[in-house]
């Protein structure tokens, strides 16, 4: 996916660049590799200067820091409006809407690359690289604690964690250790399915019979 650089004559809001400048990293990250996110490569994809990079992200670290929480704010946003669609229309086949989740989560950590930017920014020495996946996360278990009670954030929690290590595991290493095993390629997908499917505190917060 190619990106048409901005004109430097239309002058973009701080806000409006800083989007530009996170859409360019996303479509480098998918084309590249982690290791292609830089100051350099974004800025040349949008069209503006390093230095007005720096302004907004501080350094390449600041910068992939930002792209990981894009990344996670996005996956969770759609979780969200899937968890009240199927609530709000409760014709979601069982298995519907939840596949979607578990979908959304290891395309996250996949294909949209979300799992090498974190294993990359961690094996340069970025110790907090995983900080702004798991602060959104945490906020998004914390939200749908809030509306279905206070005694439902332990098993969501479990739930949560089993499925991020599921998908992060699989997008680092599930297509060899799958091959090794004699296993389709969608093996972990399938048994994540079937592990949250399984979980009464998660069926009910689709709306569904326990």
């Amino acid at each position: 996916m190619s990106i048409t650089p901005i004109s430097e004559r239309r002058r973009l809001s701080p806000e409006e660049s800083r989007d530009a400048a996170l859409e360019a990293a996303r479509a480098i990250l998918i084309e590249a590799g982690p290791q292609a996110v830089t100051l350099k490569a974004v800025a040349a994809r949008i069209g503006r200067t390093h230095a007005n990079l720096l302004h907004h992200f501080g350094s390449a670290a600041g910068l992939q820091r930002a792209l990981a929480r894009s990344l996670a704010e996005t996956v969770c946003a759609r979780i969200v409006r899937l968890i009240q669609e199927a609530r709000a229309n409760g014709t979601a086949p069982t298995e519907d809407k939840p596949r979607e989740v578990v979908d959304l989560a290891f395309d996250a950590f996949d294909r949209s690359g979300a799992g090498a930017l974190a294993s990359w920014m961690i094996l340069s020495g970025n110790e907090d690289a995983l900080d702004p996946i798991l602060e959104v996360i945490h906020g998004l278990v914390d939200q749908i604690a809030a509306v279905e009670g206070e005694d439902t954030a332990i098993e969501l929690r479990e739930d949560t964690l089993a499925l991020v290590l599921m998908a992060m595991g699989d997008a680092l290493l599930g297509e060899q250790l799958a091959r090794s095993l004699d296993l389709p390629r969608g093996a972990a997908r399938e048994i994540a399915l079937r592990q949250l499917t399984g979980s009464p505190r998660f069926r009910k917060m689709w709306g569904q019979d326990i």
